[in-house]
Formats: structure tokens, C-alpha cells, sequence
């Protein structure tokens, strides 16, 4: 199956091409915002250095969150976008769920991204499975969770949490092996997206907390509603 990954969750901007587990072509940037001006020409790109061009394409993967809101947006949309140009399914990847599959690594892994605001986005693998749902925590909730899962076993970490988590935990998690990626793997989102149900991994947005900034109450030139004693 050849498969289009598409990436702009978190600290970079992915696009690549992967067949069978082998990277056809990749454009790959680390970038925090212009994901809007510059996915699209690295998508042909990528596409363009597989050869055989959009026609074959079987399936286009997306990463879904959690990560950045604008990021996610501009991923979806286009991914959904050329998945109705071409008539192909699009599937969305967790992005914590493909920072664990980035990993070779046995036992206890926590994917960990950093959420700002002294939290981070966790989930829990062990042996590649799931051990729970992904959740927003604290720094030391995520620790105590990491610490009483693994159970006095050397615990991986993944993603951007990794060094958020280990310097202020160094003695709690001083055995742990932190690996602190910036995003996943194209293979790991091409082999994930390729294993998914398109009917059930929608390409819809997950947020495991609410956007920072909210709508205003109110539309320009409404008047303010009167005070309440």
C-alpha cells in the first residue's frame, strides 16, 4: 500500500510518501507556524520524488493531535481536501500513538508532549499497546502515573515532554530513557495509517484540552450588556 503522510502537528512540517515500510520521498522542515505556505508545495514534492504521482496513491494518513491548534487545522483541511480531489480514504493518527511507534523499544513507553502551562499530553504503551487513554496532566501527575505503571522497571520517553519531565523529576525519573522527538516517525505514521479503519480513525481534530483563546462575547459594535448589581 502506498501511503501520503501528512504532519503538521507539533514541531515540524511533514509530508512523505511510504510503500511497504520504504520512504519514497520526504519533505520534512522544522517549523512551529507557515505550515499553510509550505505544505502544499512539499507534498508534490514528495509525491514527485516517488514517482508514479498522485494517481497511485492508496490512502493519505494525517496526524489528528494533539498538538498545535493551527498546525492541525491546516494538516486536516488539506489532507481532506486531497483525499476528496483524488477519491481516496483519509485516516487520522494520533500523534502520541505514532511518537510511541517512533521508538524500537520493549517494555513501558510514554509518549510525552509538552502542552505548555506546566502539563503535558501523555499516553501509555507497553509493548506497543495501549495502556490507557491519552490524557492532558500536570507534570507530576504525569510522572506519578509514569512511575506507578512502570513498576520499578525503566521507563521510555518520547516527544517533546520527555526533557520537560526529566528536568524537573530528575530524581524520580533518573532511570528513565528519554528519546525527545520532535514528531513521529514517517514510518511510524505510514505503518499506523496503513493499519487503520477508515471508518473508525476519522481525520477530525483531538483536543485533550480547550483552545487558550476563546470567542469573543460579543460582535463588533454590539453594546456591551448592562452591569448586574
Amino acid at each position: 500500500m502506498r501511503i501520503l503522510i501528512v504532519d503538521t502537528a507539533l514541531g515540524a512540517c511533514t509530508a512523505g510518501v511510504v510503500e511497504n515500510g520504504r520512504v519514497l520521498g520526504l519533505r520534512s522542515e522544522l517549523m512551529t507556524k507557515g505550515h499553510q505556505e509550505r505544505l502544499a508545495g512539499m507534498v508534490r514534492d514528495a509525491v514527485a520524488d516517488a514517482g508514479g504521482g498522485f494517481g497511485v496513491i492508496d490512502r493519505i494518513g494525517v496526524t489528528v493531535g494533539p498538538g498545535s491548534f493551527t498546525g492541525l487545522r491546516v494538516g486536516l483541511a488539506f489532507a481532506q481536501g486531497l483525499g476528496a480531489a483524488l477519491d481516496r480514504p483519509v485516516v487520522g493518527v494520533s500523534t502520541l500513538d505514532a511518537l510511541a511507534a517512533s521508538v524500537d523499544a520493549a517494555g513501558l513507553v510514554a509518549a510525552v508532549i509538552d502542552a505548555r502551562r506546566g502539563q503535558v499530553y501523555t499516553r501509555l504503551f507497553r509493548d506497543g499497546v495501549a495502556q490507557g487513554p491519552a490524557e492532558a496532566l500536570s507534570l507530576e501527575a504525569a510522572t506519578d502515573l509514569i512511575l506507578d505503571v512502570a513498576a520499578g522497571t525503566r521507563p521510555g520517553l518520547v516527544g517533546s515532554g520527555a526533557a520537560v519531565l526529566v528536568e524537573t523529576f530528575l530524581e524520580r525519573l533518573e532511570r528513565a530513557e528519554a528519546a525527545p522527538l520532535v514528531a513521529p516517525s514517517p514510518e511510524a505514521l505510514a505503518r499506523l495509517a496503513a493499519a487503520a479503519d477508515p471508518a473508525v480513525a476519522l481525520p477530525a481534530p483531538l483536543y485533550l484540552r480547550a483552545p487558550d483563546a476563546t470567542p469573543p462575547s460579543r460582535l463588533p459594535g454590539q453594546a456591551r450588556p448592562p452591569a448586574t448589581s
